[in-house]
């Protein structure tokens, strides 16, 4: 493990310090990449919360007026859940860029969100008992890797210098 500054890298991804020129220019370029992503995903954010706002006036606005029935209310559920998950995947990216690590926690927890956006939002009425075996299976797999890794990195003791 090395460390820079006071934060430790545990694991660089794009070193920008490489022997061969080549390497040390891709690593730019996928960098520069990365960076364009972000910002492709915050205005991604923003349209995502101008749509929620759309869906709210959609549903609120038609008759019957000022009344939500279930399927509206998750429909809305679902349009916030997409702008959070949009924001968890920004801040993977910011993280990645400031510190060249991997934040597997966040990823993790990133994905599990994204799983419970799918449950909250899913027609049971057109889905099949294998699917929904399939789907808890992988929930499970994404909150045991989420608990693993989360009592991994509580239990680290910290580096002293």
């Amino acid at each position: 493990m090395k460390r820079r500054g006071r934060r430790a890298i545990v694991h660089e991804e794009l070193p920008t310090e490489h022997e061969d020129r080549l390497i040390r220019y891709l690593h730019r370029v996928i960098r520069m990449a990365v960076r364009f992503m972000a910002i492709l995903m915050s205005l991604v954010i923003v349209w995502g919360s101008i749509y929620v706002l759309f869906v709210l006036y959609e549903r609120l606005s038609f008759p019957p007026v000022w009344i939500l029935d279930s399927r509206d209310i998750l429909d809305i559920f679902g349009s916030f859940l997409v702008v959070l998950i949009a924001v968890e995947i920004f801040i993977n990216i910011r993280l990645y860029l400031g510190t060249n690590i991997i934040p597997i926690q966040l990823v993790v927890a990133t994905a599990l969100m994204a799983m419970a956006r799918k449950v909250i939002v899913l027609d049971t009425e057109k889905t099949g008992p294998l699917f929904v075996m399939g789907f808890a299976a992988v929930i499970i797999a994404l909150g045991i890797t989420y608990w693993i890794v989360s009592h991994s990195s509580a239990e680290r003791p910290p580096d002293d210098e």
